[in-house]
């Protein structure tokens, strides 16, 4: 019973604590962007949601910039 609430406990602090790079040294946007142009399966999936990401991300600082403008 211990072990189950101390688990509860330090699973969400190692996930929290994981590194921005992977073990290859590249950022794991890096990694995405090689596996979304690769041939192996799946990789057009990974292509398709990094490429909504983007579109988001510059959805947002368009609106960002827009009220920050006087």
């Amino acid at each position: 019973m211990t072990a189950r609430w101390l688990s509860l406990l330090v699973l969400p602090l190692l996930a929290c604590s994981s590194s921005p790079k992977t073990s290859t040294g590249r950022t794991e946007r890096e990694t995405d962007s090689v596996i979304g142009q690769s041939q192996i399966p799946g990789a057009t999936v990974v292509k398709k949601a990094l490429d909504a990401s983007d579109s988001s991300r510059n959805r947002i600082a368009a609106q960002d910039s827009i009220a920050a403008t006087p």
